[in-house]
């Protein structure tokens, strides 16, 4: 940081001797401003010099006038303070860039989106609201308006204000960004667990149908139709919806597991399970499914099957997760001898798998037990997903 500040201002020096330079030539009327000005800018060069950042910033900003010449290098001033954590003298700047009268349309917009941005950090959300909708309708230039409606979104994000985000979003940035279409179907999805909640179905389920047309890769969406569809007692239309969600991400087969099996056991069809499972070990063979269908298998009788299922699948791909399973299995075959070796290697083994997080997100590498559709860390919506182990051991 103090590598990337130190030539910030020296850009900042450079832009004022060039500035001071012009000004020099301008003519015999503005002659005697400039050894003025010139001291300033070598009093500023001084400060720096000697590591006095702070001294340096003030006297290049008193040797700066505000015209034209000038608007890029007080702009880069104040993205160089709110970078500081400095938003207050941040704003400072924009409000004097502001009240100038000789602004164009096009820089005064550019003013504003950087004032929204002071406030965003100092949590005066308000008034950055009220800034960034007036540049959303009027103003200059598309770039400009696209980056007030992202700065506009992520405002209403934080202050879950979901429908307001999707009014933003909808259609037009949906369709030019996938990070926002990504977003937009969780925002629905957060839409309709209120309505889930709240006794309102019809509207929960509309909500998550528009979540799968905005993102057909949403496994939220595909998860809660299922959980309402198992509140009602539909368990063949909830096992429906879980098996898509491997044509839509394979990497969230471990999370479907637990719904999926509760649905052909409320059923009363162990063997329905069965078949499911070894159809998805043929999609993406995994630890979990496999430990599952061993499960299933043991509930039916054959500990053998289940025995060799889980030692092949050690043979093929060690987990610590295969061995504690397999530990269960031998206990069970003591036929009620109790092992005091075999329950000190459960023990171990359990610890271990439950000292290694189970999610991490895609983007950040922030890694976590519990599944967040948002990232903790970097706010990101969709990019958390289980860790298939080995990898997460």
């Amino acid at each position: 940081m103090p590598d990337v500040l130190l030539l910030a201002l020296l850009l900042v020096a450079i832009a004022t001797g060039w500035w001071l330079g012009r000004r020099e030539r301008r003519g015999a009327g503005e002659a005697s401003q400039a050894p003025a000005l010139a001291r300033e800018y070598f009093v500023g060069l001084n400060y720096l010099l000697n590591d006095q950042q702070d001294q340096a910033i003030e006297t290049f900003i008193g040797a700066l006038e505000v015209n034209s010449d000038t608007i890029e290098t007080h702009l880069a001033l104040g993205n160089l303070f709110r970078n500081r954590s400095e938003a207050d003298r941040a704003l400072k700047i924009h409000q004097n860039l502001l009240a100038r009268p000789t602004l164009t349309a096009d820089q005064s917009d550019r003013v504003q989106l950087e004032l929204s941005r002071d406030f965003l950090a100092l949590g005066l959300l308000d008034r950055a609201e009220r800034l960034l909708q007036g540049l959303v309708r009027d103003g200059q230039g598309e770039e400009l308006r696209d980056s007030a409606r992202r700065l506009l979104i992520d405002l209403l994000e934080r202050e879950r204000e979901w429908q307001a985000a999707l009014d933003v979003a909808l259609p037009r940035m949906t369709r030019q960004h996938d990070d926002i279409r990504r977003a937009a179907a969780h925002w629905l999805c957060e839409l309709a667990e209120q309505e889930r909640h709240s006794a309102s179905p019809v509207l929960a389920r509309r909500h998550l149908r528009q979540a799968l047309t905005t993102d057909p890769r949403c496994v939220r969406a595909n998860l809660l139709l299922a959980a309402m569809e198992q509140d009602t007692g539909q368990y063949k239309q909830a096992i429906r919806l879980l098996r898509r969600i491997p044509d839509q991400d394979r990497a969230f087969i471990s999370t479907l597991l637990e719904p999926l099996a509760r649905a052909y056991r409320l059923l009363d069809d162990e063997a329905g399970l069965v078949h499911c499972l070894n159809e998805l070990l043929d999609q993406a063979p995994s630890t979990a499914v496999i430990t599952l269908l061993a499960e299933t298998l043991r509930h039916q009788g054959n500990d053998q099957d289940a025995l060799a299922l889980i030692r092949d699948q050690l043979e093929r791909q060690p987990s610590l997760e295969a061995i504690h399973y397999l530990l269960t299995l031998y206990r069970h075959n003591e036929q009620g001898e109790d092992d005091e070796r075999i329950d000190l290697l459960q023990r171990y083994t359990l610890a271990l798998v439950q000292a290694h997080p189970r999610h991490r997100c895609r983007r950040c590498g922030f890694a976590t037990e519990k599944l967040h559709w948002q990232c903790p860390r970097c706010r990101s919506w969709g990019t958390t997903k289980p860790i298939i182990p080995p990898e997460g051991e």
